[in-house]
């Protein structure tokens, strides 16, 4: 299995169409036909369904485009750290984030790094903890930054000395937004929208006690942007971390925290005994600096 047709299949996955994505890889159809039936033959599975005009792909070749795409930004990440230079601080540092106010304190401590190191820039990956996870354990991300709760006994890592927040999203207009706090009995009979993640949904079913029985949740999430406009338009309420949206007085929606408080920490994750590219080794230094001279942060390094 080449890199080389692996690239080929997901560029006809991306284009499904044959012709086009031989246009666009400038080769001709029927070496790129060649190259798709080889490969299906090499793992005796069908890719694609082929129809008129147009080609989709099969459950297994959902499975390889998954694969295919970390193994294509494996390779273009490892050729890029084969040609960093050990005396030149440069290249591209690849981190994964979870949606939190927290970040701030990443960004400013990356805004001083490229201060220092000009030729270094940064690629953000956005996701829940899960996730992040995956893509370090794959070689995909350098470093993450994690909501707890979160399983880091494979990680070195830094702790956030702050917390954040959670509560409801819910529309201004609702009468609950006149309400300081809620309450778990606040929203009984309600519909919410909620996190994905097990470990935070354990979290939330475990603040709402018997009262969670009560509840419909009408959607899962890894992200809030687009289930703030799920709320926005009626859906539910959406149980969330404080400072996620935008706050403004034409905003349809608020945020009220929930009453008995729930909180949750941020942890920088990297990988242990991870030989890492001089850029991303640098920038860990960097990160362990800052915190140090922070105060009051938990390691395990």
């Amino acid at each position: 299995m080449e890199l080389r047709v692996l690239q080929y299949f997901l560029m006809v996955a991306r284009e499904q169409n044959i012709t086009r994505a031989a246009e666009a890889l400038h080769i001709t159809q029927p070496t790129l036909s060649r190259q798709l039936m080889q490969l299906e033959d090499e793992f005796g599975k069908t890719l694609f369904v082929r129809g008129k005009g147009k080609i989709a792909l099969t459950s297994e070749g959902m499975l390889l485009k998954k694969r295919a795409e970390e193994l294509v930004a494996l390779a273009a990440k490892t050729e890029q750290e084969m040609k960093e230079s050990n005396e030149h601080v440069a290249g591209r540092i690849f981190i994964g984030s979870g949606e939190t106010r927290q970040f701030h304190e990443l960004s400013r401590i990356i805004k001083q790094f490229h201060e220092q190191y000009p030729a270094v820039t940064f690629e953000l990956f956005s996701a829940h903890a899960d996730d992040i996870k995956e893509r370090i354990n794959s070689g995909l991300l350098d470093i993450g930054l994690l909501l707890e709760p979160v399983d880091i006994s494979d990680y070195e890592f830094l702790r956030l000395p702050d917390k954040d927040c959670w509560g409801v999203v819910l529309p201004k207009a609702d009468p609950l937004a006149e309400k300081a706090v809620i309450t778990a009995e606040d929203l009984r009979g309600k519909t919410i929208i909620a996190s994905k993640r097990p470990k935070v949904h354990n979290e939330i079913e475990n603040w709402f006690q018997d009262v969670y029985e009560s509840v419909q949740e009408v959607a899962s999430i890894n992200l809030v942007n687009n289930a703030a406009m799920m709320v926005e338009d009626g859906l539910g309420y959406l149980i969330t971390l404080q400072h996620l949206i935008a706050e403004y007085p034409e905003n349809p929606i608020c945020f009220r925290p929930l009453s008995p408080s729930l909180e949750t920490g941020c942890v920088l994750v990297w990988k242990k005994h991870q030989l890492f590219s001089p850029a991303a080794a640098a920038f860990i230094t960097c990160l362990k600096h800052a915190f140090q001279a922070y105060g009051k942060i938990e390691k395990e390094y």
